[in-house]
């Protein structure tokens, strides 16, 4: 797929950190990717976008005053609209070495330390975007699926009522079953 999608296909990715040249950074790793790059200085202000629309992605720095990576990702994981969305979680290299442990145990889909590959960050991050893409195809086929399963059951229901009449029509039936099997597999009838 192309780096540069459509706009139905547009990925939001939550950048999560407290210092401004982090979230320029991350910014910078991640502009060339050419989708929507949101904000949040803190666990409350990700919280928030998260409620407010869809993210393929979460880039969430774990050392943040107040609510701290490890809840914030708690709280994604605890909502039914936001426990699917993958969170990366970033922090320094002099991070305790049981925090790693500690971001898989809360949901993390993965644990980058700073500073990081930028190379790396872009891959991982892209990984995330294409399953989303293709988590967001899926929805639009599932529908689609669904629509059409309903057209079927309408058209089967309306055949039942004319066959349980007394004298029903039967070159409209034999029409309406043609109709109905162009409908199930998608080809026209003669």
């Amino acid at each position: 797929m192309s780096t540069e999608a459509s706009t139905d296909e547009r990925a939001n990715i939550l950048l999560v950190d407290d210092m401004e040249d982090n979230l320029i950074a991350l910014e910078a790793v991640l502009g060339s990717l050419n989708e929507p790059l949101v904000r949040a200085r803190s666990g409350e202000d990700a919280m928030k976008a998260l409620l407010r629309q869809r993210f393929a992605v979460v880039l969430l720095d774990i050392r943040m005053p107040g609510m701290d990576g490890f809840e914030t990702a708690a709280n994604i994981k605890r909502l039914d609209q936001t426990k699917d969305v993958p969170i990366i979680f970033l922090t320094g290299t002099d991070a305790d070495s049981g925090y790693a442990f500690r971001g898989y145990a809360t949901g993390a889909a993965d644990y980058l330390t700073k500073p990081f590959d930028p190379w790396v960050l872009r891959a991982k991050v892209t990984v995330f975007l294409d399953l989303h893409r293709k988590n967001r195809q899926l929805e639009r086929m599932l529908a689609e699926q669904r629509t059409h399963g309903a057209q079927v059951n309408s058209r089967l229901d309306a055949l039942e009522k004319q066959l349980a009449e007394a004298s029903p029509d039967l070159a409209e039936l034999r029409a309406q079953v043609r109709d109905l099997r162009a409908l199930v597999t998608g080809h026209r009838a003669p």
